[in-house]
């Protein structure tokens, strides 16, 4: 078959390129490719000179040419999450994850990256890592991951657990709007994020809000509490929530008359409010009239029969009550519903040991001392002490 004009064009254009190539002089300088060695100091002297963009760079190309290279993966996720850019710093993370010895400060980066994106349960599940690892990390790293991981327990109707959290942070921020906003939402039992509740609900959420926080204070600022409290009553007495709240903070500043008084004005407004039945049930027991705590405890399981708190008290006025058949059936329930709480552990334990249930008592006995060490170990640490910020990754 005779060769097309177009072929013979193109042979004729491409024969003195291989020629060229092909008698090219060897001796000619290539251009020299860098070391690993030498992108790695390059990369951390951009970093410590503040020149991000190219500390970025040079680290994903160090981590492209050495795969292992867990102190890479590090600095390349946290500059990437300096820069707002958390898909990919969540995906470095994860490679460091992968490598590393102790992986643990990396947890709370992953849960704010996860945070970011809305993966809230994954978050969630890895700050909860970070905290058994023990709070890893720098001060402002902690902060910030506490923050951000009692925003998740709210969304997920853990109310006290994250008042628990956010109060360790009032000290610092306590002329933060987040965290008044924050605090106020778990306090009102508002098992929202911050921009996702109702925008005419956010003066409401403030006042609350600014209460707990000048409650929680190292100085215990409870005149200014209580005129909060005073005002969030006066404009919004008649919603859900509020004279429960207004009653814990009494309960906290030991106004107890104040406090009950407090949660049966919430009973009128809201009668199946199941924690005012209980804060209701808890002080009777106190003072000792525990026909009264009984009636109010059993209400609160009839109306929250999935309720473990519920059934918590309920058992706990049935032991006082000398009733240790009935009372062990009630916290066998507030167990299943509630496996990790050691409070329940104890109880559940004493009851068994009031029914000669010996074995079944040191069983639950040593699940309470297990689940009490990993509760402490789940809380956040007395004293902080930072890092500095250019400190070396976790190995």
């Amino acid at each position: 078959m005779r060769a097309t004009p177009c072929i013979f064009l193109r042979m004729f254009v491409l024969f003195p390129f291989l020629a060229l190539l092909f008698t090219a002089d060897p001796a000619l300088p290539r251009k020299p490719q860098k070391s690993f060695e030498n992108i790695g100091t390059q990369a951390d002297t951009a970093r410590t000179s503040d020149h991000l963009d190219d500390a970025i760079t040079l680290y994903s190309e160090g981590v492209r040419l050495r795969p292992s290279w867990s102190a890479g993966w590090w600095w390349l996720g946290s500059l990437l999450y300096e820069q707002d850019r958390f898909s990919e710093s969540q995906a470095a993370l994860q490679h460091f994850v992968a490598i590393a010895r102790d992986p643990a400060p990396a947890y709370a980066f992953l849960g704010l990256c996860e945070y970011e994106m809305q993966d809230y349960d994954q978050a969630q599940h890895h700050f909860q890592l970070w905290a058994r690892k023990g709070w890893p990390g720098t001060a402002d790293l902690i902060d910030v991951a506490a923050f951000h991981w009692a925003l998740l327990l709210t969304r997920k109707g853990r109310f006290l657990e994250a008042l628990f959290l956010l109060a360790t942070e009032a000290g610092k921020l306590h002329n933060s709007p987040a965290l008044a906003e924050a605090m106020g939402l778990a306090s009102l039992r508002m098992a929202n994020l911050p921009e996702d509740y109702p925008p005419e609900r956010r003066e409401m959420v403030w006042l609350a809000g600014e209460a707990a926080l000048n409650a929680s204070l190292p100085s215990k600022e409870f005149d200014r509490a209580d005129d909060y409290l005073r005002r969030l009553t006066l404009h919004y007495g008649q919603k859900p929530n509020v004279h429960y709240f207004r009653g814990t903070i009494f309960t906290f500043e030991r106004k107890n008359e104040e406090a009950k008084a407090e949660f049966q004005a919430e009973l009128q407004i809201s009668p199946g409010n199941v924690p005012a039945l209980l804060e209701l049930a808890r002080m009777d027991m106190d003072s000792n009239e525990l026909s009264e705590a009984a009636s109010l405890a059993k209400r609160a399981t009839e109306i929250a029969p999935n309720d473990a708190d519920a059934h918590h008290m309920m058992g706990r006025v049935l032991l006082a009550t000398d009733q240790f058949q009935e009372s062990a059936r009630e916290l066998e329930i507030a167990e299943q519903l509630a496996p990790d709480s050691a409070t329940i552990r104890s109880h559940l334990a004493l009851a068994y040991r009031r029914l000669g249930r010996t074995e079944e008592a040191k069983r639950e006995t040593a699940a309470f001392l297990s689940l009490k060490e990993k509760e402490e170990v789940m809380a956040p640490p007395q004293e902080k002490t930072a890092v500095p910020k250019q400190a070396g990754p976790p190995k």
